[in-house]
């Protein structure tokens, strides 16, 4: 894979990942101004929990014809926000980041009463497209390119890893306009925050009082009784098993999970990275299949914190869907919104036997 890195007009960070070498030389000829994102954390005292305010977003571009989409390449009188006419996969910096390097301002507390604390939101957002194609789907790449995604992933990791202030790395794909998906091209995105996420947080604190109880990471031993039990098994490879988790909440909901405990992408072997696209399509594939239809999902890799707790993290990518029939969605209601207490229209193992099923 050759990593070329160059700059669009207003000075923002491209990064090409082809699987044949290609000269990247092509000018972004916008008129572009600065990137102007202003956002910032507040700190709930009730939860603990950071919430991030950007109000710049509001501007960001929702749902362009498909002649438009800035993430389809350059033509010519149609710029778009890949200067070149083709490429493999391609990432470069959010223009509307949740956080941003850019942004100013010190640490204070909300109106000066000393009860919420805030801080400005520094960190980085990046755009991750998958294919050139603007109607293709990541259910429908080679597995030699989701390799190259992986890669991609893996790299930026490590880098955002560098930034300072970021301290969780988290790719991720929204797919459908039933998940708020603005942009139909294929494409994901990754985000560098300046906290722990609070899922992060709160799955850390169980593995380690499991760890302490057990002497075990909790995440393998639930591995090891999926792959006994096989009931909630969707594929497995020789490095990777996709299971249903046993206490699923979603009307879709599937885990990939490595057979080795590593707390990130960076640390993922060549095997095992090839394995993941193998393993990772035939998921997605039955998805597709399950309702003769697209599936709308949220694809959200857990990767360990950047500088806390590394050794208690086993990366893993977590699928999961609203959809609960072909024309039927998920609602968060009450429940689920109100209490964050989930109530499933379906058993995992009914999961489970759907998305074997639609294979």
């Amino acid at each position: 894979m050759k990593r070329t890195v160059r700059h669009l007009a207003d000075g923002r960070e491209i990064i090409y990942f082809d699987e044949e070498p290609h000269p990247r030389d092509a000018r972004d000829t916008r008129d572009l101004p600065p990137v102007a994102a202003s956002s910032e954390i507040r700190l709930d005292p009730l939860s603990g929990e950071w919430v991030a305010m950007a109000a710049h977003r509001q501007t960001r571009t929702y749902k362009p014809p498909a002649d438009l989409c800035p993430l389809c390449p350059s033509k010519p009188g149609k710029p778009s926000e890949i200067p070149e006419s083709g490429y493999d996969v391609v990432v470069f910096e959010n223009r509307f980041p949740s956080f941003s390097q850019g942004v100013t301002g010190e640490p204070a507390t909300v109106d000066d009463l000393g009860l919420v604390p805030t801080a400005p939101g520094r960190g980085r957002c990046e755009v991750v497209c998958f294919t050139s194609d603007h109607d293709g789907s990541f259910a429908g790449l080679p597995a030699s390119r989701v390799r190259t995604v992986v890669d991609a992933w893996a790299d930026r990791t490590a880098e955002l890893s560098k930034v300072e202030g970021v301290e969780q790395v988290f790719p991720f794909e929204n797919r459908g306009e039933e998940i708020g998906v603005t942009l139909s091209h294929p494409h994901g995105q990754i985000y560098g925050y300046p906290f722990v996420t609070p899922k992060t947080r709160r799955a850390l604190d169980v593995a380690r009082a499991y760890q302490e109880r057990h002497g075990r990471p909790v995440l393998g031993d639930v591995l090891a009784a999926e792959r006994k039990s096989g009931s909630r098994v969707i594929v497995e490879g020789e490095h990777w098993t996709a299971f249903v988790p046993p206490a699923a909440r979603w009307p879709v909901h599937v885990l990939l999970v490595p057979h080795r405990q590593v707390p990130d992408l960076p640390a993922l072997s060549s095997d095992e990275r090839d394995d993941f696209a193998d393993v990772y399509l035939r998921v997605l594939r039955r998805c597709d299949a399950l309702y003769d239809r697209p599936l709308p999902y949220i694809a959200a890799w857990n990767q360990a914190p950047v500088r806390v707790d590394r050794e208690l993290g086993w990366l893993h990518l977590e699928l999961f869907s609203i959809l609960r029939a072909k024309d039927k969605l998920k609602y968060l209601a009450g429940s689920e919104s109100g209490m964050a207490v989930w109530i499933n229209d379906a058993t995992p193992e009914q999961i489970a036997e759907r998305l074997r099923a639609a294979g």
